[in-house]
């Protein structure tokens, strides 16, 4: 399967960088190159590319309010936003996963980081690179959100959803959750499918938002 990607920068000497990097790759094509928001969003549609690599700062629209109006269109539910920033502490992060950003990554990532990471969030998977999670962890997931996830809702989930939950907010992937669960990772993405859908959750980035918002996770949470 060809993993689709958008590119979002405003300085084309970035995109060329990332193009020659990603069309290496036997399993990835390069669908399009945006240098505003706005145009991010035109060519998402367009293209129904799986993954667009966005960066915050543009001009007309930023990489915010793209990644809001392709995460908001239901035309778009397959498109993943993954986040390029300068600065993985960037206070903007946090707003992009709340926005529906699959993960994000700093600029000054390594080539092979990079495809792994688009991989990925192509998979439906969520990408927090460990220096910028702590750094959100410490100044924004416990402030609290009008729009979180309520406690009727948190009510729906089973004992080993809430666990699984937490493991989510943790940073497992479904192959990890099922090793520490002692059960398959079929069985651990099925736990995490069901619980996206009882909470209404796009992906896994917006359940490790939910899991902070509503207490189920914190600063100290680790999943061992």
């Amino acid at each position: 399967m060809t993993i689709r990607v958008l590119l979002a920068d405003d300085q084309t000497l970035v995109r060329s960088s990332f193009r020659m990097i990603l069309q290496s790759e036997p399993d990835m094509e390069v669908v399009g190159e945006a240098a505003t928001g706005g145009e991010a969003v035109t060519l998402a549609r367009a293209t129904r590319a799986d993954v667009v690599l966005m960066d915050i700062r543009m001009p007309d629209m930023d990489g915010l309010a793209a990644t809001r109006a392709i995460t908001a269109d239901e035309d778009l539910a397959g498109v993943r936003v993954l986040i390029l920033t300068t600065f993985e502490a960037d206070e903007y992060v946090f707003q992009a996963l709340r926005a529906g950003a699959g993960g994000f990554l700093g600029k000054g990532v390594e080539p092979a980081d990079l495809l792994d990471a688009i991989r990925l969030i192509a998979r439906g998977e969520a990408l927090l690179s460990p220096t910028a999670t702590k750094a959100l962890i410490a100044r924004y997931l416990a402030v609290p959100d009008p729009t979180s996830v309520s406690a009727p809702e948190l009510r729906t989930l089973t004992e080993r959803e809430s666990q699984v939950l937490g493991l989510v907010a943790a940073g497992l992937t479904n192959d990890a959750i099922g090793e520490w669960l002692h059960v398959s990772p079929l069985t651990a993405k099925t736990h995490v499918n069901r619980i996206m859908a009882k909470l209404g959750a796009r992906d896994r980035a917006q359940l490790v938002v939910m899991a902070y918002q509503s207490g189920i996770a914190g600063p100290a949470t680790r999943a061992g």
